[in-house]
């Protein structure tokens, strides 16, 4: 009998082997989700990430799931979409930037919302910059979903330059605002491993994508940003496996996923440290 996920982490793991800088090909890319879709832990699987400027290029497998990235204009996302589900893929969500660092997010966030407004069963990820006017896309992202549209945030919390990554209490103070806004939220770039790391090779500092699920737990039980913060700091596995394992046979609150390239690694991380049974039993 296969070993199945545990219900915290269905469906964490987005498989981002599309993504820059990757250079395998549209059909391999659908070829190798296909597989971990049969395999014991394709349970810990989101949909295989699509850029917009590629579709067309290949054919998905019948009932393949998908998400698009928008790295084109969003009033040529609706045409993406359509051929997707034309080819018979299952569009999960659309996630798409709404402005640069420094940029009001506003117009582009305006746009996202009408989308969501016309495609009733697109669910929508508008990716916020960590900078000015954060707070007040936040505002406008609740006050579309009170009118029942099917929209969310997601944030960048890495790249290429140091600032790219938000300290922990930055990082906090987000995932609390999300909280007391009620908001589920994806998080792209920088989550290469489980646990709070530095790379030796850039010196930079990266979040680990369990110390946001610890962090993300800590704030649902009503946790300030200091104490959301301190679980997002923490380079120690065990503060964060012990919160993890207790609640493993529970639904996932406000951290919905985020993409990797080799959905095999974070995989690897879980089983290793006892969250994940991994094989069969």
């Amino acid at each position: 009998m296969s070993t199945l996920v545990p219900t915290l982490f269905a469906g964490l793991v987005d498989d981002a082997s599309l993504l820059p800088p990757s250079f395998i090909s549209l059909a391999d890319a659908y070829a190798k989700h296909a597989e971990h879709r049969t395999a014991w832990y394709a349970g810990l699987l989101g949909p295989l990430l699509v850029p917009a400027s590629s579709v067309g290029a290949a054919v998905p497998a019948q009932d393949l799931p998908v998400a698009l990235i928008g790295d084109v204009a969003v009033s040529a996302v609706p045409v993406a979409v359509d051929k997707l589900r034309a080819c018979g893929a299952a569009v999960f969500h659309l996630e798409a930037a709404v402005a640069r660092r420094g940029e009001d997010p506003q117009p582009g966030l305006a746009a996202l919302r009408t989308l969501a407004g016309g495609d009733k069963d697109l669910q929508v990820y508008a990716e916020i910059p960590l900078s000015w006017g954060l707070l007040a896309a936040l505002d406008a992202v609740a006050e579309a979903r009170g009118e029942g549209l099917r929209i969310a945030p997601k944030f960048r919390v890495g790249g290429l330059a140091a600032e790219l990554f938000p300290t922990p209490v930055e990082l906090a103070a987000v995932i609390c605002a999300c909280r007391d806004r009620e908001l589920p939220f994806r998080l792209a770039s920088g989550l290469r491993h489980a646990i709070r790391h530095t790379d030796p090779e850039t010196g930079f500092t990266h979040h680990g994508f369990l110390n946001v699920l610890a962090a993300s737990l800590m704030a649902i039980e009503g946790g300030e940003v200091a104490e959301v913060a301190e679980a997002l700091a923490a380079t120690h596995p065990l503060p964060l496996v012990e919160p993890a394992r207790s609640r493993r046979d529970e639904r996932r609150p406000l951290f919905v996923g985020f993409g990797a390239a080799n959905v095999v690694e974070p995989l690897t991380e879980l089983v290793r440290l006892g969250l994940i049974n991994g094989g069969y039993e």
